[in-house]
């Protein structure tokens, strides 16, 4: 059973703002999963102040990757944005232990949603705004 929607028409405008989002987004992504991958001095002296095992680093690097691998593909990428969602909040969760500033890792959970809500349909359908 196929579900209908009635949305209203979309501009091309906000699909391609979705898009742009979506791309600024995956680079940021991307470019933390390689750090986390590559483990350059840096990263690991991060993590050390976190309070996290070194070695941490590449198995969340990995499922950084992968929750970011799924949020490209439109086939899953609303799995993809539950998924970075979680993992967000796990940043997010480790700045407030630290009692560190934590609205940056909000703030991209937020244009996850915003980038996809805005470029697809499926998404605006189950989240209807209206005026």
């Amino acid at each position: 059973m196929e579900a209908t929607t009635s949305a209203a028409p979309v501009s091309k405008k906000m699909v391609w703002a979705g898009y742009i989002i979506s791309t600024l987004m995956v680079l940021m992504l991307l470019t933390s999963a390689t750090f986390k991958l590559l483990r350059p001095a840096f990263v690991v002296e991060s993590f050390k102040q976190q309070g996290w095992p070194e070695n941490i680093s590449v198995p969340l690097g990995i499922v950084e990757l992968a929750c970011t691998i799924l949020y490209i593909i439109p086939r899953t990428a609303v799995l993809g944005a539950i998924l970075l969602t979680g993992y967000l909040g796990g940043a997010v969760a480790t700045h407030v232990r630290l009692s560190e500033p934590f609205f940056v890792q909000v703030l991209f959970g937020m244009l996850v949603w915003l980038g996809l809500f805005l470029r697809d349909a499926r998404v605006r359908a189950l989240i209807p705004l209206r005026d």
